[in-house]
């Protein structure tokens, strides 16, 4: 059985930080919720109409996260594309050396 060493200076914990970079975050988190509470109405109190009305929330609330996420994507590469920008200022400011 193979074993995994770690280096002295390396670590195993991922910082938080870097989780709200790749994840949409709250509107994960209510779209979730809102199967969940869908799920209640339909199953547990019986309300079919309901269940289905609060079950077209998560596909909602997941699109406009997406739209606004899409929207600052194309904000900061146009702020990095901008006219008058050299093709290195391009890269060294995407790479973060000044």
């Amino acid at each position: 059985m193979a074993t995994k060493q770690l280096m002295p200076d390396q670590s195993t914990e991922k910082s938080a930080g870097g989780v709200g970079d790749t994840s949409m975050g709250p509107a994960v988190m209510a779209a979730a919720a809102s199967v969940g509470l869908s799920w209640y109405y339909f199953f547990l109190k019986g309300d079919k109409q309901r269940g289905l009305f609060v079950g077209l929330w998560p596909p909602t609330i997941l699109a406009f996260a997406s739209y606004f996420k899409q929207h600052q994507m194309e904000q900061t590469l146009s702020m990095l594309t901008s006219p008058g920008r050299s093709l290195k200022q391009t890269f060294d400011s995407m790479m973060g050396s000044s």
